[in-house]
C-alpha cells in the first residue's frame, strides 16, 4: 500500500501476546507501518517497555485483562480509553489483541480484532464444558467484540473451529498464522528435555509433564512463570523449575535442550513451539487439534494427560539420536512457514482492505 499506515495495537505484559505485538510491528516498520501500543493489565517490566519503545511509543492503562477482571463492569472503561487513544495518537486502524476490547468500542477508525485465546474457549478444552456460574459475561463480551469487529483474526485454523463452534458463524474470520523472530540454530546436544509457558495455567499440561518427569531418564526443564497474576500457582515435584527469564535468556536454554516438549491441552498456536522448531529441536507435542494442524509430520504426538506414554517417549527418542536429528530438521522445515515476514504481509492486506473500505460506528454495530 501506498503512503505510511499508523496502527494502534494493544498488548499485554503477561503472555505471548506481547511478543506477538512487538514481533509483528517489527516486520510491518519497514513496509512503512507505524505502530502505537497501548497495554492493559498488569505493568511491563524495564526490558520490555524499552523493546517497545525502539519500535514505536508504549501507553498503558491501569484497566483489567479480561481474564483478569471480576466482572464485566470492571472493563466498563476500556472502550473509551482505546478510543481516545486512537483519537489523541492520529491512528488509522485499531488492532485489538483481545476481542472484548471491541464491545461497545465507538470510533469511525476500522476495528480488527485477533482472537489468541478466550475464557469460553479455555473451559472447553482444558475442563470439558462452558464457563462457571458466575463466568457467563465472558461469552457475552467476546461475543459483541467479535461482532464490532470489521475483521477477526485466529492464528489456526484449530482455533478458528473452536470460536466458531462457542459463538456461531463468524463471517469475517480469518486464519493468520503467528510468526516468530527466534534464530535459526543448530538443535543443542545436551541431555535434557525443556519445555516452556506459563505453568501456572492449568491448560499448559504442568501436572502431566511434571508426573512424566518422575519416570524419565532425561530431566525436563520448565521455563516459564509458576505464579500467575490471577492467584493461580504451579509448584513441580520432578521437574526442574527454572523460573521467568528474559525472551533471550528463554532462547539460549532451549538451544543448548536435545529435546522439546509442549503438553498443552489448550493451545491457539503455541508461539514456544514454533521458537523450538526453528532451533532445530525435535518436538514431542500434545495430540491436540492445533498441534496436529501446524506441526503433522514434523512432530512426535502424545495422547494429552497421558504422563506415562509423555516418559516412554521421551526416553525412546532420548536413545536415538538419529531420529532426534530427522525430527528436529522436519521440524524446522516446518518452521519457515511461521516467519513474522510471512505474518506481516498477510496482516498488511487485511490493513488495507480495511483502511481502504472503513466500516462506520453504526453500520458495525452488533446486532
Amino acid at each position: 500500500m501506498s503512503g505510511r499506515l499508523r496502527v494502534l495495537q494493544t498488548l499485554d505484559a503477561v503472555g505471548g501476546v506481547w511478543r506477538y505485538a512487538v514481533d509483528l510491528a517489527r516486520a510491518l516498520a519497514p513496509q512503512g507501518v507505524e505502530t502505537v501500543f497501548l497495554g492493559f493489565g498488569p505493568s511491563p517490566s524495564r526490558a520490555q517497555r524499552a523493546e517497545a519503545a525502539a519500535l514505536g511509543p508504549l501507553l498503558w492503562s491501569d484497566a483489567p485483562l479480561d481474564w483478569l477482571a471480576p466482572d464485566a463492569s470492571a472493563l466498563a472503561a476500556v472502550p473509551e480509553t482505546i478510543a481516545r487513544t486512537a483519537r489523541s495518537e492520529g491512528v488509522d486502524l485499531l488492532h485489538l489483541n483481545l476481542p472484548t476490547q471491541a464491545a461497545g468500542l465507538e470510533t469511525e477508525r476500522p476495528v480488527l480484532a485477533v482472537s489468541h485465546s478466550c475464557v469460553p474457549t479455555w473451559f472447553r478444552a482444558v475442563r470439558g464444558g462452558g464457563p462457571p456460574p458466575g463466568w457467563e459475561w465472558h461469552k457475552t463480551l467476546n461475543a459483541r467484540g467479535l461482532a464490532r469487529a470489521e475483521a477477526v483474526v485466529a492464528p489456526s485454523r484449530a482455533h478458528a473451529a473452536a470460536l466458531s463452534t462457542c459463538y456461531g458463524p463468524l463471517p469475517r474470520l480469518t486464519v493468520v498464522p503467528n510468526g516468530t523472530a527466534a534464530p535459526r540454530g543448530t538443535p543443542g546436544t545436551e541431555p535434557f528435555v525443556v519445555a516452556a509457558g506459563r505453568w501456572w495455567d492449568e491448560g499448559k499440561g504442568g501436572a502431566t509433564l511434571d508426573a512424566a518427569a518422575e519416570h524419565a531418564n532425561w530431566p525436563i526443564h520448565l521455563l516459564g512463570p509458576l505464579q500467575g497474576p490471577n492467584g493461580a500457582h504451579f509448584a513441580p515435584s520432578h521437574a526442574i523449575a527454572e523460573g521467568e527469564r528474559s525472551h533471550a535468556e528463554v532462547v539460549s536454554v532451549m538451544s543448548r535442550a536435545a529435546i522439546f516438549v509442549s503438553p498443552s491441552l489448550y493451545e491457539p498456536f503455541g508461539l514456544a513451539v514454533a521458537e523450538a522448531a526453528r532451533l532445530g529441536l525435535p518436538l514431542v507435542l500434545s495430540d491436540i487439534p492445533t498441534f496436529r494442524e501446524l506441526w503433522s509430520d514434523a512432530a512426535v504426538f502424545v495422547p494429552p494427560r497421558d504422563p506415562e506414554a509423555l516418559a516412554v517417549t521421551l526416553d525412546e527418542l532420548a536413545c536415538d539420536p538419529a531420529r532426534r536429528q530427522d525430527l528436529g530438521e522436519a521440524a524446522q522445515l516446518r518452521s519457515g512457514r511461521f516467519t513474522p515476514e510471512a505474518q506481516a504481509a498477510r496482516m498488511l492486506r487485511l490493513y488495507a482492505d480495511l483502511v481502504r473500505h472503513p466500516v462506520s460506528p453504526q453500520a458495525a454495530a452488533p446486532r
